[in-house]
């Protein structure tokens, strides 16, 4: 017997008697694909695509999850699922890693301290897209920049913003790839918001106006958390008043 052959002995003595080589089933790769999603951020919205909150996806175990909900705001009750009967959503988040957004299925009760039981979880698809809702708005707001021609405190409005970026309209001229702070105030009873931005895309319009797509730079998790807040209090005022409450 050669070393070879002894090499090999030795190994079948460590992987244990009968053992078989592991089978990767497509189960199985479903599996540990649910598994690399386990802490993302997501949205989630009814079958309607009515946007219901954001929140954490965690505790992911073959195709059950928890969500855990960002903001405290209320889900209005006919959106609620019954005790009988889970609620059947949509879940949308964003793979840091595969640089990708990723969309999702499962049926979600709600359970204390703002948690949700995730069952029947699937993986519907994976495709290059935006990673989160993006709350429409018209807001007044301004734009800083601390160097070059356009340096200073310029007006622009807030067209719109999600979790990760915005979209700005302004008569000031810049670059992609340019930094600005962006401050705004997204409700009257909110204090004024600032975010660090980089320009992505520019698309002119008429009248000399620009319209920039921006993503938010050096958030932390607490920054994060503000502007998912912000957005969900947005979005539970506007609900209020199409209800005319």
């Amino acid at each position: 017997m050669d070393a070879g052959d002894t090499g090999v002995k030795i190994f079948d003595l460590f992987r244990g008697k009968g053992e078989k080589e592991p089978v990767k089933s497509e189960e199985t790769g479903a599996v540990n694909q649910l598994q690399n999603y386990s802490d993302m951020r997501v949205e989630v919205n009814d079958m309607d695509g009515r946007f219901l909150f954001i929140a954490k996806l965690q505790r992911v175990w073959k195709n059950t999850a928890e969500l855990f909900q960002y903001s405290e705001i209320e889900i209005p009750e006919e959106m609620l699922p019954d005790e009988t009967a889970p609620l059947p959503v949509k879940i949308r988040g964003y793979s840091d890693h595969e640089k990708k957004a990723v969309y999702m299925e499962g049926h979600i009760t709600p359970e204390p301290e703002h948690k949700w039981k995730v069952e029947e979880l699937t993986v519907v698809r994976i495709e290059n897209d935006r990673a989160f809702f993006r709350l429409s708005t018209d807001i007044e707001a301004t734009i800083t920049m601390f160097s070059g021609l356009e340096m200073g405190e310029k007006p622009c409005r807030l067209l719109n913003i999600s979790v990760g970026g915005a979209s700005v309209s302004s008569e000031s001229r810049y670059h992609e790839g340019d930094k600005f702070l962006l401050k705004v105030q997204l409700l009257e009873d909110r204090p004024l918001s600032a975010m660090y931005c980089q320009v992505l895309r520019i698309v002119e319009k008429e009248n000399s106006k620009y319209e920039y797509g921006c993503k938010f730079l050096e958030l932390t998790e607490e920054d994060q958390e503000k502007i998912t807040h912000s957005i969900f209090a947005v979005q539970h005022a506007e609900r209020r008043k199409q209800l005319g409450s």
